[in-house]
């Protein structure tokens, strides 16, 4: 979990543009030639298809590095926070949300999903999470799951200036992984405001589940 705070404006950034060209041609040399069987050998993509495989689902940043590396599509020049968070995600293959942090209300809880719990998606579409997949949830309602991604209410917008990442990693990721993305994350923000402020980063694991619970 990553929160910045004071980024003063939001227009297109020619430093994060200029490194979202450098990555792209790095991600096609280091990834050339390879067929999906390939990349689903490579570490990160094999923890998160094992996870993924659990919901019958394909992690779908898989797709997105495989329309980048093999199609030699562009990564999108969207919002410039969330352009950092798709260039951190290519980068190291970690799925990544982005919140707008002044839209999270009271504590901030990370939990595994019942199979109860409803919120609205981006697009609009409400949605009931997966049991067992992992969410995130404040004092209102859910706002992000892993298979189904973020809510309508927390999404970034021209207008954040406040942000929270909340990367979510199953089993078989180093945590020296993490703390390289976070950095990653870090330093994309910065280039679109260097005088960005870093208030809390920190990881998270998962507590062992209780043998003697039903």
């Amino acid at each position: 979990m990553l929160t910045m705070r004071k980024i003063h404006s939001q227009e297109i950034s020619t430093s994060l543009n200029e490194k979202r060209g450098i990555l792209e041609n790095q991600l096609r040399e280091r990834y050339q030639g390879m067929k999906r069987t390939d990349f689903l050998q490579v570490p990160e993509i094999a923890a998160y298809s094992t996870y993924y495989r659990r919901f019958k689902k394909t992690y779908h940043l898989l797709l997105q590095l495989e329309s980048v590396s093999q199609k030699d599509k562009s990564i999108p020049t969207v919002v410039p926070l969330v352009q950092a968070m798709f260039m951190a995600e290519l980068n190291s293959l970690l799925l990544t949300a982005g919140h707008d942090l002044d839209q999270i209300h009271g504590s901030i809880e990370l939990d595994s999903a019942s199979g109860e719990e409803i919120y609205t998606l981006l697009r609009g579409e409400k949605v009931t999470c997966k049991s067992g997949d992992m969410v995130t949830a404040d004092s209102e309602d859910v706002f992000c799951s892993v298979i189904y991604g973020q809510d309508q209410r927390t999404r970034i917008t021209q207008s954040t200036r406040n942000v929270l990442y909340v990367v979510y990693v199953p089993n078989g990721i180093p945590a020296k992984v993490i703390e390289n993305h976070l950095s990653d994350l870090e330093e994309n923000v910065r280039l679109i405001t260097p005088q960005a402020e870093t208030e809390f980063r920190n990881i998270y694991f998962a507590k062992p589940a209780d043998p003697t619970s039903n």
